[in-house]
């Protein structure tokens, strides 16, 4: 299992990496969707800008409260709900850089005892911090691959 720091590095590395497979790509292609359910190249980039803001708010909880619990989010419905489709990407990616920066910035101020503190995900049961920033940089990879499969027509 990496430790808290790699998982941050390779988190510091998430937003470039989203830019890369970005660039050049006209709006056309940044809103289609490779099928009914899955999302476009520009709903995921949204969808990291506000998972971010999601996670901090979180990470603080739980810095601040002991073990508090946390529901699950409906993706899909964040979607429509804040019309992603109509976002401009760049400006979601810049707000997605910025976000992913206070992050980092909160999650390199933590001294070690903080890392153990924990909240309670209705679904995922009792996590830590170390736990989240895991599933964080987990969450990137899995959005990295699916940008990957949108820009090809696949689900």
């Amino acid at each position: 299992m990496a430790s808290p720091e790699e998982m941050m590095v390779q988190m510091e590395k998430a937003p470039e990496e989203f830019a890369v497979l970005l660039r050049g790509k006209d709006d056309v292609l940044l809103s289609k969707r490779p099928d009914g359910k899955n999302w476009a190249p520009k709903e995921i980039i949204c969808h990291l800008r506000d998972t971010d803001e999601l996670f901090l708010g979180r990470f603080q909880a739980i810095l601040t409260l002991d073990e508090p619990k946390f529901s699950p989010t409906d993706a899909d419905r964040w979607a429509e709900d804040r019309q992603y489709l109509r976002n401009d990407v760049q400006e979601a990616l810049a707000a997605f850089r910025r976000r992913r920066s206070e992050v980092l910035k909160f999650l390199q101020g933590l001294k070690p005892e903080q890392w153990e503190r924990a909240g309670i995900h209705a679904t995922r049961g009792r996590l830590t911090l170390r736990d989240w920033v895991t599933l964080m940089a987990n969450h990137d990879l899995n959005h990295l691959e699916q940008l990957k499969r949108a820009f090809a027509g696949r689900p």
